[in-house]
This record gives structure tokens, C-alpha cells and sequence, in this order.
């Protein structure tokens, strides 16, 4: 059984940066694509970073692009999410996910395992 487990959520402001991280467990972790998603009320979850299963290749959405680094450790079974320069929109509950894809810019989740998620919120 797939399990997930988001951290690193916290209270910034704005300009601020933080460190999510996601480790996973249940599955060969190293074989599979990962990406960062993030949801707000009233919206649909959408894709913001993935990375392939050996972090050799990487894309981001253009909200977050040039200020978020996704990076992996598989030796960890760790994705992290480095956020910089955050802005109020950024403010949103964040899920990491298993077998990402990357199809004419839009992220798709592979997995129905998600994990409790960890909460941003960017605020002055």
C-alpha cells in the first residue's frame, strides 16, 4: 500500500521561503515520476512542479516558475519542494504525487494515494 506524507507547511510572509517535503513509501520509488500539486478551496487541485524518477528532467507551471525548485533524494524516498519569493497566491493546502505526467503543459496525477497534504499560507 502506497503511503504519503507531506511536511513542511508554515505561516510566511510575503517575499518568504519554504521547504516542503514529501516522503513516500509502499512502491520502488526511484522508478516513478513525482510532482507537487496544490488545491484552495472552491478550486480544483492543480500541478505546480514534477520531476522524472531520476531528476534528471524537471517542469514547472508558469505561476511558480524561476521562484520553485523541485529536487528528489531516492535514496530517501523524498521529493522536496523549495518555494522562494512567495506571494499570497501561493497560499494553498500542497499533495504530493506518485507516476506524474506531463502532457502539452498540463501535470496529471498517477495515483490515488494522497497523502493529508501540508498547508501555506504567505500572508503580511
Amino acid at each position: 500500500q502506497v503511503q504519503v506524507v507531506e511536511s513542511g507547511g508554515a505561516s510566511v510572509r510575503p517575499g518568504g521561503s519554504l521547504r516542503l517535503s514529501c516522503t513516500v513509501s509502499g512502491l520502488a520509488f526511484g522508478d516513478y515520476a513525482m510532482g507537487w500539486f496544490r488545491q484552495v478551496p472552491g478550486k480544483e487541485r492543480e500541478g505546480v512542479a514534477y520531476i522524472n524518477f531520476n531528476g534528471d528532467s524537471t517542469f514547472y507551471t508558469k505561476d511558480v516558475r524561476g521562484r520553485f525548485t523541485i529536487s528528489r533524494d531516492n535514496a530517501k524516498n523524498t521529493v522536496y519542494l523549495q518555494m522562494n519569493s512567495l506571494k499570497p497566491e501561493d497560499t494553498a493546502m500542497y499533495y504530493c504525487n506518485v507516476d506524474v505526467t506531463v502532457l502539452a503543459g498540463t501535470m496529471y496525477y498517477g495515483s490515488d494515494s494522497w497523502g493529508k497534504g501540508t498547508l501555506v499560507t504567505v500572508s503580511s
